[in-house]
């Protein structure tokens, strides 16, 4: 098995394990891919990476190198693009709590726009620009009662969300009215978000609807237009074998058909924010297997030097994968065993995949996980304060460390002891 051009064997003998490995040419095909689909239908667009599903330096630089816009949700993520040197202009601000210190951050650095989630924002952001005697554009975000079929966790468009501005009772559209009459705030467009891991087009259409009545209802009652609407992100990629999600550029082209058809002449530019889709299969994490228990007639159960820790996805929702075994040695058997890969965290529900069938597993060999680029190491931690796994980016042959490996003295770094202990 071969990655970037790469043997994972020589990953794994340069870096070790847990290991997560970016294939930069996959991540950068993908990037091409959703311009190429916007390109064919001829409208002004704008494509934002969610840098939430994975954000590092060397990835906020890929991104901005292949023209998308980035979006944060955090000081931290603002920080992390700012300080990869991409282009402030091109940067959004998200987030249901922003604080004071996160508003101020973003506009001082001069951030495209900031997409606003509740009341106490729009009067905090007029305050901010107020005292740097400057104008904020504004997305307001929109809670539009689409419900999509994804996990509950996941989803954030139906009405019950702590997301956004409900269109219902006219809650929506006061906070346009509020923007409008703030002296520093620029209403930029409008925003929803409908959930994630979505496999066909149909709640965009559903969500471009439900924008277009909202811009129709801010012009008669306000009369004011948009020239910038925002569908989020979300597009769903193939886990494993059961999810079949749609082809870019069908999505695309249905998104667009059915904005032109809202919108005829008075078209906006449309945005979208993937993350998932930029990201996810670009990934790989490389496990050791440590121990093999085999109990007759029930489970065989295969641990690996990792689990919840660089991937807490499948114990928080259920999320399933795809995984390879690369042995250790040059055996070569055509037998198969269902075996269940655990992790070595102190919890039973440390699980990463069950019931899959791979060749007969000896301890030392590797068990290589796809497609965990997105919300894996962007959601790792130190619980049972293991150490989290270095990142490895590879292209045409070469790699190089783009996160460093954690050692325990890492762990222990913040730790203060107090004068009395």
């Amino acid at each position: 098995m071969h990655i970037g051009g790469i043997p994972v064997r020589t990953l794994v003998a340069m870096y070790g394990t847990p290991l997560y490995v970016i294939d930069e040419e996959a991540v950068r095909a993908q990037c091409r891919a959703f311009h190429r689909a916007f390109a064919a239908t001829g409208v002004r667009y704008d494509i934002s990476y969610a840098s939430k599903a994975m954000c590092i330096q060397a990835l906020c630089r890929i991104v901005a190198q292949e023209q998308l816009s980035l979006d944060v949700v955090s000081a931290g993520e603002l920080h992390t693009a700012l300080s990869a040197g991409v282009d402030a202009a091109r940067i959004h601000l998200h987030g249901n709590n922003k604080s004071e210190h996160e508003l101020y951050t973003a506009v001082r650095a001069g951030v495209g726009y900031i997409v606003v989630d509740h009341f106490d924002e729009i009067e905090a952001l007029e305050r901010i620009a107020a005292s740097l005697s400057c104008t904020v554009h504004v997305m307001v975000r929109l809670t539009p009662g689409v419900v999509p079929h994804t996990h509950a966790s996941i989803a954030t468009g139906q009405d019950d969300s702590k997301f956004g501005f409900q269109l219902r009772g006219g809650i929506a559209l006061e906070a346009a009215r509020r923007i409008v009459r703030a002296p520093h705030l620029v209403l930029h467009g409008v925003h929803v978000h409908i959930g994630s891991q979505l496999m066909d087009a149909a709640p965009y259409v559903q969500a471009v609807s439900r924008i277009a009545e909202f811009v129709r209802a801010m012009d008669d009652a306000l009369g004011v237009s948009v020239g910038h609407i925002n569908v989020g992100g979300g597009f769903g990629i193939q886990y494993t074998h059961d999810d079949h999600p749609d082809d870019i550029s069908d999505t695309v082209r249905a998104l667009v058909r059915a904005a032109q058809e809202a919108f005829g002449d008075a078209m906006p530019v449309i945005g979208i924010e993937p993350g998932r889709s930029i990201v996810g299969a670009a990934g790989t994490t490389v496990y050791t297997v440590g121990a093999i228990k085999r109990i007759p007639g029930v489970r065989t159960y295969v641990t690996v030097d990792g689990g919840m820790t660089d991937n807490p996805r499948p114990a928080l929702y259920g999320s399933t994968y795809r995984a390879a075994l690369i042995a250790h040695d040059d055996r070569h058997s055509t037998d198969t065993e269902v075996v269940t890969i655990a992790g070595k965290c102190c919890e039973s529900g440390d699980v990463l995949l069950r019931d899959v069938a791979l060749p007969r597993v000896h301890v030392g060999d590797w068990i290589a996980v796809h497609d965990t680029g997105a919300y894996n190491y962007a959601m790792a931690s130190n619980y049972n304060r293991f150490p989290r796994p270095a990142v490895v980016l590879v292209c045409g042959g070469v790699s190089g460390v783009v996160v460093v490996r954690e050692t325990v003295e890492d762990v222990v770094r913040l730790d203060r002891m107090p004068p009395w202990l």
